[in-house]
């Protein structure tokens, strides 16, 4: 990644109430995320291990972008992908134990670098970093509540 004033890293840790299998075996299905993830409008398989995704938290725009796995280790609990399009860097959800019920039965932890590349969030990456910061913690949050129902919903049907 070329320019820090373009550059974004994120890291966010959800506590989650469910196994790490469990929640191992939903992030890894990166195909189902818009049935969770408000903010995921779309997936599409381009092949076994890449697919094309639209993502819109709320700021007036799409994000666009292409994502490869380039490791899928369920033993160490880790999904990376490489990530193109409208940012480009990389994601890794880090998935384990985390203790008791109450606390969460499991850590999955976000962590995320890319450098904006859309013409207009490059011109925007410094006067609205905090926006876009802000933009980025609103839809992780909605995430981590769409991944509870959706794990909910799952032990629910069992």
């Amino acid at each position: 990644m070329k320019s820090s004033r373009h550059r974004f890293v994120f890291r966010s840790v959800w506590r989650l109430d469910a196994h790490p299998a469990r929640v191992f075996a939903a992030l890894e299905r990166a195909g189902e995320y818009p049935e969770w993830w408000p903010q995921v409008r779309e997936v599409h398989a381009l092949e076994e291990s890449s697919g094309r995704g639209r993502i819109r938290s709320v700021l007036p725009f799409d994000l666009r972008i292409t994502g490869r796995a380039v490791r899928h280790d369920p033993a160490a609990g880790v999904l990376e992908m490489e990530i193109d399009g409208d940012v480009a860097g990389w994601a890794r959800w880090t998935v384990r134990e985390g203790g008791p019920s109450r606390s969460g039965r499991t850590v999955a932890v976000y962590e995320q670098q890319v450098e904006v590349r859309r013409p207009l969030m490059r011109r925007l990456a410094v006067p609205a970093r905090p926006f876009l910061r802000a933009n980025h913690a609103l839809m992780m949050r909605a995430g981590r509540r769409g991944l509870e129902r959706w794990l909910r919903r799952g032990l629910d049907d069992d």
